[in-house]
């Protein structure tokens, strides 16, 4: 096989039995399986998360997303059919003749119209209010103007829900999903979903990482539409990146320079991170940067930025699936995930964790 082939899509299927899905997260987010992987001989070795301090050593740095989720469900019913509507905030439109609207994915029976009005449900003891389709964006959303003249984290705390996926009891949050569905170090609000690798980190954790001298250091990137989109394209270079917003702040840039110097290793906690840092680092070296972001690691991609990652289990046919597989190879990937399996791992959002190390 030859890895740095761009290849289908279906060399990132597997088949994910539904009983692995994990639908709660464990009471000691640390308590997490973590399958630790080598990409120097693809030796897979089974720790917990709550084990990071003995991996890691002096020097490394941890980097994380400081994303913050918002109440991004929304609930409602189509004024002119009644008809059930639900839809996820991803972000408001920045600029354009559109500027100021809500950009969403949504769905409902039937096909709404531009100029259609949504009334939204309230939380209990709420005031709700609608929205109007005002145009169809990229990628399937749909942009929205609020009939309220209130700050768009004001109008989402009167009408939004913990918006979990999908894959995760259909959806529907309950009271402890508000803060289990948040990390720790979640600071600035305007993500659509959790950097879930982040989950797993507590505390106590993170004072012990910091005692046996791994440094720390925050990245923002608001996830958006294209977590929730698999790949549909045959090929994979076929399939349109839409951006997401992401920060790399000038002390992170920074602290990763002071890292290589002293020979430690940039430790990226999800995803999101490793795509925020290797934009940042698209010119050579890690540079403060900020904007949107519309890179697609696939295979091919020289890493700059990160040598090792912390990354959730992902779902078949997915640009994060694809991402992982770049940093450690298909074939090591594939084992994993076989591996991962076949010892009852728990998947997605609120499962297990994989630690890649050089």
């Amino acid at each position: 096989m030859d890895e740095d082939a761009l290849g289908e899509a279906g060399d990132y299927d597997y088949e994910l039995p539904a009983e692995r899905i994990a639908q709660e997260p464990l009471a000691d987010r640390s308590a997490a399986r973590l399958l630790v992987v080598s990409r120097a001989d693809g030796g897979l070795t089974h720790r917990h998360v709550r084990d990071l301090p003995d991996i890691l050593g002096p020097g490394d740095l941890l980097v994380v997303n400081d994303t913050r989720v918002v109440p991004a469900r929304l609930v409602g019913r189509r004024a002119r059919t009644g008809g059930a509507w639900e839809g996820l905030y991803l972000r408001t439109e920045a600029d354009g003749p559109h500027a100021g609207a809500w950009v969403m994915l949504a769905r409902t029976r039937g096909s709404p119209a531009v100029g259609e009005r949504i009334a939204l449900d309230p939380l209990p003891g709420g005031d709700g209010f609608g929205l109007v389709l005002v145009a169809r964006g990229a990628g399937g959303a749909w942009l929205a103007r609020p009939d309220v003249e209130v700050p768009v984290e004001e109008a989402l705390a009167r009408v939004g829900r913990v918006p979990l996926p999908g894959y995760v009891r259909g959806g529907v949050a309950d009271a402890a999903d508000v803060e289990r569905y948040q990390t720790v170090f979640a600071r600035a609000a305007g993500s659509a979903a959790a950097p879930t690798a982040g989950l797993h980190f507590t505390e106590d954790l993170l004072r012990r990482l910091a005692e046996r001298g791994v440094a720390r250091a925050t990245v923002t990137l608001h996830v958006g539409l294209d977590t929730f989109r698999p790949i549909t394209s045959s090929r994979i270079d076929a399939h349109p990146m839409h951006t997401e917003w992401c920060r790399c702040p000038p002390e992170t840039a920074a602290a990763i320079a002071e890292t290589r110097r002293r020979g430690g290793r940039v430790v990226a906690v999800g995803t999101t991170t490793v795509r925020t840092l290797e934009t940042a680092a698209r010119h050579g070296v890690v540079a403060s940067w900020e904007g949107s972001t519309d890179l697609f690691i696939r295979p091919g991609f020289r890493f700059r930025a990160v040598d090792a990652l912390v990354t959730n289990f992902h779902l078949p046919r997915t640009t994060l699936l694809v991402l992982v597989s770049t940093f450690a190879s298909r074939s090591i990937i594939r084992r994993a995930y076989d591996e991962a399996i076949r010892e009852r791992y728990r998947f997605l959002s609120y499962g297990d964790a994989m630690l890649i190390v050089p």
